[in-house]
């Protein structure tokens, strides 16, 4: 049995399962994790969605900022962006209820053995012990009966920094802003929302989240995606995999268990311009 870890699918399906092929997955024998967004930017986001729900326990996903921007405009809770969006197929499918449903339910950050999945990444002063009690109290307000009055709380940027006295809106919105959407902070944790390039554009005093000296959760390897410009970056406790597929770039998955790398190309004319 293998696990595979997958970077940033956004809708590439076709691109997904070449990758698939590439690794001889085997549903009924490995396992699949997904760092997130799973959906939105490339043309098949309705068949993605359909495929790794119907993997059942051989795949794992974590929340995208993506994922969650689908949920909250299937509710009515944000408005549509329009220009790059492609999400318009999983709104309209007879079966949008039943796989918006699965989507809620799926986790901030995944734990097992010495490893962590999330999206974007996790915030210094946070062991990843901790982390996973924090996903729970946000997957339980997705989960509960006030999801859709959450969904229209959620989204924001203030507070940019954890505090253990946040409470209700406040603090769900640093958890849900730091495992989807953190690329740099500073070595305090607060977190910068506006830089997305490469590790020498960070701003001001910030470094990239997984550099900050002293993060309480290097004792385990951080598996994540969110950052394309930063391209595949795989150290002793980070293994980053959003290589931009949708930019030009790669779709890829690496093997727990000896670090093979995978990797499939972007198909002529399935990316995006650069931004």
């Amino acid at each position: 049995m293998s696990i595979y870890a997958v970077g940033d699918v956004q809708g590439c399906f076709d691109a997904l399962r070449r990758l698939l092929d590439l690794c001889a997955f085997d549903p009924a024998r490995d396992t699949v994790w997904f760092t997130g967004d799973l959906v939105n930017r490339g043309p098949q986001s309705l068949e993605t969605l359909r495929f790794v729900k119907s993997l059942g326990p051989a795949a794992v996903t974590v929340l995208g900022n993506h994922d969650l921007y689908l949920l909250m405009v299937a509710e009515g809770r944000f408005p549509k962006r329009g220009k790059d969006d492609t999400l318009q197929d999983v709104l309209d499918a007879p079966d949008a209820p039943i796989l918006l449903e699965w989507l809620r339910a799926r986790s901030l950050c995944h734990v097992q053995g010495g490893y962590c999945l999330v999206h974007a990444g996790l915030l210094p002063q946070w062991t990843v012990s901790r982390a996973r009690a924090l996903a729970a109290e946000v997957e339980a307000e997705l989960q509960g009966p006030r999801y859709r009055l959450f969904f229209g709380e959620l989204w924001g940027s203030k507070p940019a920094g954890w505090s253990d006295d946040l409470r209700g809106v406040d603090r769900l919105r640093v958890i849900v802003n730091a495992m989807t959407r953190m690329r740099f902070c500073t070595r305090k944790g607060k977190m910068d929302f506006v830089a997305k390039g490469k590790l020498e554009d960070a701003p001001g005093d910030c470094l990239p989240w997984f550099a900050v000296p002293g993060r309480k959760s290097a004792d385990h390897v951080l598996v994540a995606g969110h950052w394309s410009a930063l391209g595949l970056q795989m150290t002793p406790n980070l293994l980053a995999l959003d290589s931009g597929y949708l930019w030009g770039g790669q779709l890829t998955a690496v093997r727990l268990e000896d670090r093979r790398v995978f990797q499939i190309d972007c198909a002529p004319g399935e990316g995006l311009p650069a931004s």
